[in-house]
């Protein structure tokens, strides 16, 4: 007797109508949308809500940074409101006396006493900046605890003077220009 196999291949099935298909795939791709849409309302709501609560905290970084305690952070912040009257008074008079030294500049074609005693102006008062500045972060440096503030101090240095110093590297390493030469 001959052996009949159980097995009988099944009738072919159909995933969904051809015409249904690509509305169950646009559904799909609403759905994951609307999805992704409302996690990211949802997201950069919280977000806008956080920056709200603490709108103008600029100083934040310092507490991150320097793993600074509530009471610092209040003295820092005390420093600092202090600090952005002179600031902001040092930041005018220095845009004054570059409006000044635009002023005898413009349509000029010689370097006149006037243009050089305008830009000795302007330097003086960038320097009185920079020292208002530092001072202003020596101040800070001795609000936080010893070892923050030694290393608070050398960075606020390093930015405060070190624009200069890269501005005045590149000028005396440049091809040709050999005024670091004796």
């Amino acid at each position: 007797m001959p052996r009949r196999s159980i097995w009988q291949p099944s009738p072919p099935t159909r995933c969904a109508d051809p015409v249904r298909r690509p509305l169950l795939i646009l559904l799909g791709a609403l759905a994951a949308g609307a999805v992704v849409f409302a996690g990211s309302f949802y997201l950069t709501r919280q977000v806008c809500m956080m920056r709200m609560e603490n709108p103008a905290d600029d100083l934040n970084w310092l507490r991150q940074d320097f793993h600074l305690n509530d009471a610092e952070m209040a003295r820092i912040r005390q420093i600092h409101a202090g600090y952005l009257p002179r600031c902001a008074d040092m930041c005018a008079r220095i845009a004054a006396k570059k409006g000044e030294v635009a002023d005898v500049m413009a349509g000029m074609t010689n370097v006149s006493p006037v243009t050089t005693q305008k830009l000795v102006e302007l330097a003086e008062l960038r320097a009185r900046c920079q020292a208002q500045m530092l001072q202003h972060f020596v101040e800070v440096s001795q609000a936080m605890p010893p070892d923050q503030g030694r290393r608070y101090l050398a960075e606020m240095q390093r930015l405060t003077l070190g624009f200069h110093e890269q501005i005045e590297q590149s000028m005396s390493d440049h091809a040709g220009h050999e005024h670091h030469q004796p």
